[in-house]
């Protein structure tokens, strides 16, 4: 199925052509499930078929880049990496240890734009979904005078744990709408998109 920008808001789109703030967002569906926003603050706000209006999504810093993001094409996709640098080691260890397991949780990357109050415009907009593999440390060399820093990093990939079935393509609540404004038919596609891939017969 090719992306299409239909079931984007307008008022997204317009702000997309101007040099608007863009708002990126994390979600790994742990036990309790950990709500990233790359940015400055703490932002209530929902997540299109995923999480209700009000859930807060930390402020993680600022976003210096965001890695590629890949879907399962004919059984291989490369690992992707969300990192969070600069960390004491302290506050790594701390971080870390309080983490609830990531191993195979659902991770779901959402982006929408802010307005001229650094506000998001609607709802968190869908835009990948991958499966979490694990953690990794990256301690940076320092120099005399300097402050040892560490950085955290997510690993995922796209499909299942085994990569070796192609991952579906998620049609969310906002795509739907956008089309049927009543339909609520996909409202809850985003708890289902992990661990319904069926196993097609082999013909002959």
């Amino acid at each position: 199925m090719a992306y299409s920008s239909e079931y984007m808001p307008q008022k997204v789109l317009a702000a997309l052509r101007t040099d608007s703030q863009l708002a990126v967002f994390l979600r790994v569906d742990t036990d309790p499930a950990l709500h990233l926003y790359f940015g400055v603050g703490d932002i209530p706000i929902g997540f299109d078929s995923v999480d209700p209006d009000g859930t807060v999504y930390l402020g993680g810093g600022r976003l210096n880049g965001i890695p590629a993001l890949q879907t399962l094409v004919n059984g291989s996709s490369a690992a992707i990496d969300f990192t969070l640098s600069g960390i004491d080691p302290a506050t790594g260890a701390k971080m870390i240890d309080s983490l609830p397991p990531v191993r195979g949780a659902l991770v779901q990357v959402g982006m929408t734009t802010l307005d001229q109050y650094y506000q998001p415009m609607t709802q968190i907009i869908p835009i990948w979904t991958g499966v979490a593999s694990h953690l990794k440390e990256l301690r940076s060399p320092a120099r005399a005078g300097e402050t040892q820093t560490i950085s955290i990093s997510l690993a995922t990939v796209a499909g299942e744990n085994t990569r070796s079935r192609a991952a579906k393509v998620l049609w969310s609540d906002a795509m739907q709408k956008s089309l049927y404004p009543t339909d609520d038919f996909c409202k809850e596609t985003g708890r289902m998109a992990r661990g319904i891939q069926p196993q097609w017969p082999v013909f002959d």
